[in-house]
């Protein structure tokens, strides 16, 4: 049984003066997991894309979420006269996750971005003006890549530091961009809205702060015995398993941001 007892001041500036704060996360978005003719698309729409870029996307991520879900349950009366049960039968992910980003003055890199990306989802071409023109999509396990959000504190650094909690997302790709209105008003920052569908997610395991902020043990947890297979399903878990064809993980190129805390 619960009971009342006296705390002192400083446990309880212990237990309640560090909340985690909302403006201290940091966004991975890879290219499509099999990218063969992704850098067309991208030269298409003008978009200088690399290393530093990817980096820059990442740290443009103005606004996230943390995803939620639910238990989906069936309602059983007969079991016991007068006594109404709930049992689950399955879990249901949201169907989508919204990211805004900031655009920079130099090409506009969010819009470029997610812009090529859907283009290489309908296989846009040049005749596109063409009165005729269609469309044909590609295949699922083409155009889906890895999308992960990981929160963390500003101590992380520090000697009371904190894990990150990084969520991964699987079967990820952009559904929707929404409209950006300009006007002559003053003027505001310029931000591009994406929503990205994905299948399910999960909190990853053993992603400590080393994993976190050293650059070589980051590089070797993105490698490709760590990294996402096609359809964005996690190698090692299937390695663990069994399955030893592991394939190329997106994330192999992903920079640290380690100079980015503050």
């Amino acid at each position: 049984m619960a009971s009342v007892k006296p705390r002192s001041i400083d446990q309880i500036k212990g237990n309640l003066l560090n909340p985690a704060l909302t403006s201290h996360y940091h966004i991975n978005i890879g290219a499509p997991f099999n990218d063969d003719g992704f850098s067309t698309f991208l030269k298409n729409t003008g978009c200088t894309y690399g290393n530093t870029q990817q980096d820059q996307l990442n740290l443009q991520c103005c606004e996230a979420s943390l995803p939620g879900s639910q238990l989906a349950t069936s309602e059983i009366t007969t079991d016991f006269y007068g006594v109404t049960e709930r049992h689950v039968y399955r879990r249901q992910f949201d169907d989508r996750i919204d990211l805004n980003f900031y655009c920079d003055a130099e090409q506009y890199l969010p819009i470029r971005f997610f812009e090529a990306w859907m283009n290489y989802i309908t296989n846009t071409t040049s005749d596109i003006e063409n009165e005729n023109y269609s469309y044909r999509m590609k295949f699922p396990s083409k155009y889906k890549g890895p999308l992960e959000i990981t929160k963390f504190e500003k101590n992380t650094l520090s000697k009371n530091k904190v894990k990150p909690l990084t969520y991964k997302f699987l079967n990820c790709f952009p559904l929707a961009i929404s409209s950006m209105p300009v006007t002559y008003d003053s003027s505001d920052l310029l931000k591009c809205n994406v929503s990205f569908a994905y299948s399910r997610y999960y909190i990853a395991e053993g992603i400590g702060v080393a994993e976190f902020t050293n650059p070589s043990a980051q590089a070797n947890y993105n490698n490709v015995s760590n990294g996402f297979s096609v359809g964005g399903i996690p190698n090692q878990p299937a390695m663990n398993s069994g399955n030893q064809d592991a394939t190329r993980g997106m994330n192999d190129q992903l920079r640290s941001i380690q100079s980015g805390f503050a």
